[in-house]
Parts: C-alpha cells; sequence; structure tokens
C-alpha cells in the first residue's frame, strides 16, 4: 500500500501540496503520488517536473468529468416543488455523476493510506463517496472559505437538513459535510464564520517558514520552466524601480474583463511599471491586449516570487485573490466586492451575503 496520494486542479494545490510533502523528514519524501486534473487548469509540462523533482513518486493525469459532459444530468437540477422530490433527485443526481468518473479515474485510490483532494467540490468528491473512500479535503485557495463558503451557498435553505443526508451519504457537500470525508483542512479557523465539526487547521505560512534553501530551490525547479527570462522581466525595463503587480482573475466575460484591468492600470500605474501576473485559469490573451505592459507567465504560483532574491514590488493589486501570503510587496490593495460592483450585478460576487 502507498503512503499518500494528492488530488491537484491547479497549481496552487500542487503548491501546497509540495509544502506538506518538503515539510516532511527527508526520508519520508517521495513516497506520495500526485493527480492533476485536467478539468479546469492546463498545467502543461508540470508533471514532467514533478517527476524530476524527486519529490513525488508516480504523477497521474486525469481527465475529470465536468457535469456538463455527462449527458443526462441536467434534468436533475429541474426545481420539482418541494424539497422532498428535489432531494430525491439529488440523490440520483449525485451517484451518476460519481459513477460517470470511474472510467476515467487513472488509479486505485483504495492502494493509499491517506488521499488530499483539494477542492472536492468537483466530480472527484462525487466520485469517492460514490465508492465509498475516505479522504480528507483541502481549502481550495488561501483563506477562501472566509470569501466564498460554498458548501453553505451551495446549499442555502434547510442547511441542516441538507448536511444531515450528507453525513448518510445520500447527497453530497463538499467542504468537510460528506460521510467520507474525514477532515477538512483550512489554513484559519478564527476567519470562518460559518463552524464545521471536520475543520482542522494546518497555516500555510508554517509550512512556507519551515522551508529550507534546498526547499525553496526545489520548488523553483517545479514551478518556474525559465527562471532566468522570469528574473529578466521583472529586474528590467522604464520605471521597473517602481512595480506595480496586478493579479488577474478569470472575472465575468472576456470583454468586461479587459476593461477591468485597464481600469485597474489607469488608477495604478501611473509612473510604474505595471507587472501582469495573469491567472492560471485567465484565457484573456494579455500579451495582445496589454502590449505595453510586463506580461508574466501565468502557469505559476504567485508564492514562487517569494523564492526570489532582492524581488520587491511597490503595489500589488488584487481584486478577489488573497495576496496574504505575498511577501515581495509594500503594499497590498484588496478591490474586493465594492469595485466589483461597478462591472457586475452584486448577488453574482456577494455570496456569502446570501447564506
Amino acid at each position: 500500500m502507498r503512503a499518500r496520494i494528492y488530488v491537484c486542479h491547479t497549481f496552487y494545490h500542487v503548491y501546497v501540496a509540495c509544502l506538506k510533502e518538503l515539510n516532511l523528514p527527508k526520508e519520508e519524501r517521495g513516497k506520495a503520488d500526485m493527480v492533476l486534473s485536467t478539468m479546469s487548469c492546463d498545467f502543461g509540462n508540470l508533471s514532467g517536473r514533478l517527476a524530476a523533482s524527486g519529490l513525488f513518486g508516480k504523477v497521474f493525469i486525469f481527465e475529470e468529468q465536468e457535469e456538463s459532459r455527462v449527458p443526462g444530468l441536467a434534468k436533475y437540477h429541474k426545481d420539482r416543488g418541494n424539497i422532498v422530490l428535489n432531494m430525491l433527485a439529488r440523490m440520483v443526481f449525485c451517484k451518476k455523476l460519481g459513477a460517470a468518473q470511474e472510467a476515467y479515474v487513472p488509479v486505485d485510490f483504495r492502494q493509499y493510506r491517506d488521499i488530499y483532494v483539494f477542492c472536492d467540490s468537483d466530480p472527484i468528491g462525487y466520485y469517492l463517496s460514490w465508492k465509498k473512500i475516505r479522504y480528507h479535503a483541502m481549502e481550495d485557495g488561501l483563506d477562501c472559505i472566509r470569501y466564498y463558503d460554498t458548501a453553505r451557498y451551495d446549499n442555502r435553505g434547510h442547511f441542516k437538513l441538507k448536511a444531515l443526508l450528507a453525513s448518510w451519504n445520500l447527497i453530497f457537500i463538499q467542504n468537510g459535510w460528506g460521510k467520507y470525508c474525514i477532515d477538512m483542512e483550512v489554513n484559519d479557523i478564527s476567519v470562518l464564520e460559518y463552524p464545521c465539526p471536520k475543520y482542522v487547521e494546518c497555516p500555510r505560512e508554517k509550512l512556507v517558514q519551515a522551508l529550507t534553501e534546498e526547499g525553496r530551490d526545489c520548488l523553483l525547479g517545479i514551478f518556474l520552466e525559465n527562471k532566468e527570462k522570469l528574473v529578466e522581466q521583472l529586474t528590467s525595463g522604464v520605471h521597473h524601480e517602481k512595480k506595480v503587480l496586478i493579479l488577474t482573475e478569470p472575472l465575468c466575460d472576456l470583454q468586461t474583463r479587459e476593461r477591468i484591468f485597464k481600469d485597474i492600470i489607469a488608477e495604478y500605474g501611473k509612473d510604474a511599471q505595471v507587472i501582469l501576473k495573469p491567472h492560471p485559469r485567465d484565457i484573456l490573451d494579455y500579451e495582445k491586449l496589454f502590449s505595453d505592459y510586463v506580461v508574466l507567465p501565468g502557469k505559476f504560483p504567485m508564492e514562487m516570487m517569494n523564492f526570489l532574491p532582492d524581488f520587491q514590488v511597490e503595489k500589488v493589486i488584487s481584486v478577489f485573490t488573497v495576496t496574504d501570503a505575498i511577501h515581495y510587496a509594500k503594499e497590498k490593495v484588496y478591490l474586493g466586492e465594492d469595485f466589483m460592483d461597478q462591472y457586475e450585478a452584486p448577488e453574482i460576487h456577494r455570496q456569502n451575503e446570501a447564506i
């Protein structure tokens, strides 16, 4: 039996998995495997660099099937007029979505003592619950539940009843509410408004502070495909002594997204070198549309720049991305909900207010 396996959907997930492994004694490293889901992120050739790092054993690619790719599931979302009929339909939906993954799952999860799943709201959570396989859930992003508690938002209205059904494995609820979820690892319990009995705390910053120089170099080797080019981008150009880093996000439609980031540049980019760090899932062509500015590669976590010597920016600007893990900025600007109210209906991004 293998020791551990991580199921990751984003570069940030892989980063946290690497942190956890690098915090183990050296003799324990290399005993974990990794599953990279292709559902929401293009990992490029990351799997090869992970395998070459020696930090993991096998790296598997999982062609996870999102709901829209499974025929016949849409009908189970129809409102049948009362909660009993709706829950009966949901019971069928949960099992069908889980079962639909079986042909694509690349590994026998029963061969692992510990399974760590980031974002178990994705079909992998339904699959493991359908197969009755116990796993550890992992917070999708840094303190993300603080800003968007998807379990409670998706199940607003009769939440206690739905949580009870999930505890019996009749339906599935993510983030620590499913029967086969052992626990739900979060960065900071104190910032979470709503409790969950399965929350366990593992501060990400503690994992970072415990890294050795060898560990930091390992991370840079895994995530930076061309470190030299990145350093050149970050240390040259007009006004490079006053840098403003803007973190993009896959917000709204593409046309509105372009307007959002042009507005941000107009507000914060005067007399500065503007650096855009595209989100890995952001498909807007920033190199074409923002050719006057430095556009970094999208396929690495923003935290990697913490490990580059002597790199610092005057400001880092984000809309919803939590920037607590960034240590290379003199000032952090979090724009948040009030800013986004200008670009879309407030109910789209003020989910926690609707719980």
